[in-house]
């Protein structure tokens, strides 16, 4: 973060427009104000006065004076939300992701935030420990909810150890001010065996419940381990103990009569358990932290299977692949596909080279690992389709900085990205242009 405001594009029509104003030009000022985030412009392009100082891809400055409606707007829009410094992450928890990575690797991967303004607006986890006064002012002036709260366990001595930080310890506190606010809020346990499991689990459940009414969705999810972790005395979640938290999870839902807490995909994938019908997810809240996600694929593709034709004019191969989990979603799908006349499709679940065979999710798949889990088909390989997850959003680079380009060069072969990772309709859409 740069802490520059940068106008991302420009409204046709628009007051900006009208200005001359473009993408790429820099506000200095908006009312002699120094823009934080999005919010703070969001705020003050209500007003009907407005002194805009702006600062000129060319270097060269200029200061409008603008009367307006209230309710019209400048037309200004922003590819970040966040303009000032990012709120950085002050715990040291033991399950940590971006603490397992290897050095060497660009800047943006190593950057732990903590920060509620990417809560409200992205679905990212807050810890709620590095609150300001000044931040908790704001979240309840400006009613910014829901948001995404890592609880991880509400038993304190244990949360301020497993997240190496002391001000962690009072979660309960904090969840109990966002009720008294009326901020809502979802909630997510990383689960580490060992740690925050069995009777732990149950307590921090109990203590939830007592909050339900303004807790939209707790899930559960697996720690994940990589081949960089050095702390040892973390255990991976084994088949044994997936099923051990289903049992645990249902009867605790059961005993509410709600579906109070969500186990991820992940857990009935080790558990080897079907996963549940869509109205168990309650509008799928947490699809980011896998939860739900083998549901919604598999609906998706019984909404459109009637669209499928029954062949396609010449005969065409395609890869589709993966990760371990994603898989899970599309084995019988795949099958499906494979009953139109001169298409074949073969599933390829990608083993992560890179992090590990425990890390499973397609999001963390490199391009080095898409060459390595292909490259020896390189000579029968025509189409690759791969889900957007992999690449950094909005543009054609993988973790590990190799690009689409790269990929397609290494294995003599087209990749085809979807867009929508819940959804089969691009898949669909892509065999029907056969």
């Amino acid at each position: 973060m740069n802490n520059k405001v940068i106008i991302g594009a420009v409204k046709k029509h628009s007051i900006a427009d009208d200005l001359g104003l473009q993408a790429g030009d820099e506000i200095l000022s908006f009312n002699k104000t120094k823009l934080r985030d999005i919010l703070d412009y969001k705020l003050l392009d209500c007003s009907e006065e407005i002194e805009l100082h702006i600062k000129y891809k060319n270097g060269e400055e200029e200061i409008f004076e603008i009367e307006k409606d209230y309710d019209e707007p400048l037309g200004i829009e922003f590819s970040e939300v966040i303009f000032d410094r990012i709120k950085p992450c002050t715990n040291h928890c033991k399950f940590c992701f971006i603490d397992q990575q290897p050095k060497g690797m660009r800047k943006s991967l190593y950057v732990k935030d903590d920060d509620y303004r990417l809560s409200y607006f992205h679905g990212t986890y807050v810890t709620l420990s590095n609150l300001t006064q000044s931040d908790r002012t704001r979240i309840e002036q400006l009613r910014l909810g829901p948001l995404y709260v890592s609880v991880h366990t509400t038993n304190p001595e244990l949360r301020a150890s497993m997240m190496g930080n002391p001000k962690a310890a009072n979660i309960m506190d904090e969840l109990r001010w966002l009720k008294q606010i009326d901020i809502p809020c979802h909630i997510q346990i990383v689960l580490c065996p060992g740690f925050n499991d069995r009777e732990e689990l149950s307590r921090t459940l109990r203590d939830l419940s007592e909050l339900k009414d303004n807790i939209l969705s707790v899930a559960i999810v697996p720690l994940g381990i990589t081949k960089f972790r050095e702390n040892t005395d973390l255990t991976k979640v084994t088949p044994d103990k997936a099923k051990e938290v289903l049992e645990q999870v249902f009867e605790f839902n059961a005993n509410m009569k709600q579906n109070f807490v969500l186990p991820s995909d992940e857990f009935f994938m080790l558990a080897g358990k079907d996963f549940p019908k869509k109205e168990f997810y309650q509008g799928y809240n947490q699809l980011e932290d896998g939860v739900g996600t083998v549901r919604m694929l598999r609906d998706s593709f019984h909404k459109l299977k009637k669209k499928l034709p029954r062949s396609i004019s010449k005969k065409t191969n395609f890869t589709l692949a993966t990760g371990l989990l994603a898989s899970y979603a599309m084995k019988d799908i795949v099958d499906e596909f494979n009953k139109i006349n001169n298409l074949s499709i073969e599933l390829d679940v990608l083993k992560s080279y890179f992090w590990g065979d425990d890390i499973t999710v397609a999001g963390l798949i490199t391009g080095k690992d898409i060459i390595k889990n292909l490259e020896q088909k390189r000579d029968s390989l025509e189409n690759i389709i791969i889900p957007s997850v992999m690449l950094r959003d909005g543009e054609d680079t993988f973790l590990d900085d190799l690009k689409i380009e790269d990929v397609e060069k290494n294995l003599n072969t087209k990749l085809h990205i979807i867009k929508n990772p819940y959804s089969f309709e691009e898949m669909v859409n892509l065999v029907r242009k056969l």
